[in-house]
Parts: structure tokens; C-alpha cells; sequence
């Protein structure tokens, strides 16, 4: 795949995003951000995209009430940026199965823990840190997998692992785990728009 066009879908901060885009601008990554779609109108990471002189898109339950004018809507969007790759950074819905067949190992989600440990529904953002102080864990990390249609579930492609220290507070592992995600996707990115054909792509 030659230069690659990667799509985004964020619903909050975008700092994935940015670290997309920064990287495209340095030339790390041989791709540019062709579209950032977010379900809420109002993310910074919407604010982002808009400054960087990115097209951008609200698509929500608010532009589109019935969720099968949702999917087809985003599907539409992605088709029409012409995306080689989406890549789901911090983006808190599930996609539609026209989206999902549309791009077919072609969607990448990141998630800050390693899973299949501290998944699925309710485990994002600061749940998820919570969850793996309160059991006491020495390590965690950061995922990036193929979205399937279940929150979490696909093909594990690579992850990262981020020590727990015995006196860390939850924004200390955070922090560590947001450092780590950011530097995983470039890396990851950078590997699939290398030539790993997603068809014959093994975990690295």
C-alpha cells in the first residue's frame, strides 16, 4: 500500500489523533488523515482536525436518529475520503454492520489494557486504569486489535506493556498507558501502510 488515507473516529480528546497527524506531518507515517468523524459535535477532537485543515464530520443518534441511516451515513463518509484504513481512537460506539462489512480488517481500534483482559462494555477511558489498581495489577498496557461487531473482540495485531507501580494513583497509570497508546498506533500504522496486507497480517 503506497500512501496510505487513514480515517478517525474519535469522541472525545483526540489525542490519538493527534499523534496520528503529527506523525503524517513528519513523515513517519506515509499516509494523511482523510476524514476525523466524531458522534459528538462538540469534541476536541473535532477542534483539532478543523485546525489542522482536516475535513470533518458529526455523525451521531443526533444527525441520524435511526441507527441503520447511522451506519449507512458513516459507511458513505469513509467510502467518499477514499479510507485505506479507520482507525477508532477513543470512539465510544459500536459501528454498524454496513460500516463493519464495508471495511473488513480494515478497522483498527485501540484499547488501553491488555486484552482480553479489562474489556468489553463499560471498560474505556479511566474505567478501565480503575479497574486494573483496584485488583492490583503489575503490568498493563495497550491494544490495538480488528473491530469486530462486539465491543473489544477482533484479531489481536499488537500490544505493549506498561508496568503498574506498587504507590501509583489511577492518572499515573493512565498517563504512562496514554504515552504508550499514541506510540503503539504510529508504530502499528507505520507497519500496515508498510505492506502487511491485512488479509495475511499476523499479530506483531
Amino acid at each position: 500500500m503506497g500512501q496510505g488515507r487513514i480515517a478517525v473516529l474519535a469522541s472525545h480528546g483526540g489525542s490519538i489523533l493527534q499523534a496520528v497527524m503529527d506523525a503524517c506531518a513528519a513523515g513517519a507515517l506515509g499516509a494523511q488523515v482523510a476524514v476525523v468523524i466524531s458522534n459528538n459535535g462538540g469534541s476536541l477532537a473535532l477542534r483539532r482536525a478543523a485546525a489542522a485543515g482536516l475535513k470533518t464530520r458529526h455523525l451521531s443518534s443526533r444527525t441520524h436518529p435511526a441507527p441503520a441511516r447511522l451506519d449507512a451515513a458513516i459507511c458513505a463518509a469513509l467510502q467518499a475520503a477514499g479510507a485505506d484504513w479507520v482507525l477508532l481512537a477513543g470512539y465510544m460506539k459500536k459501528l454498524g454492520p454496513q460500516t463493519l462489512a464495508a471495511f473488513h480488517r480494515r478497522i483498527l481500534n485501540v484499547h488501553p489494557a491488555l486484552l482480553p483482559k479489562y474489556g468489553g462494555r463499560g471498560f474505556y477511558g479511566r474505567n478501565v486504569h480503575q479497574a486494573v489498581v483496584a485488583a492490583g495489577e503489575a503490568e498493563t498496557g495497550a491494544t490495538v486489535h480488528f473491530v469486530e461487531d462486539d465491543y473489544d473482540t477482533g484479531p489481536i495485531i499488537a500490544q505493549v506493556r506498561v508496568p503498574v507501580k506498587p504507590n501509583d494513583r489511577v492518572e499515573d497509570v493512565e498517563e504512562r498507558v496514554q504515552a504508550a497508546e499514541r506510540k503503539l498506533v504510529v508504530e502499528t500504522l507505520a507497519k500496515l501502510l508498510a505492506g502487511a496486507g491485512h488479509e495475511r497480517l499476523a499479530p506483531f
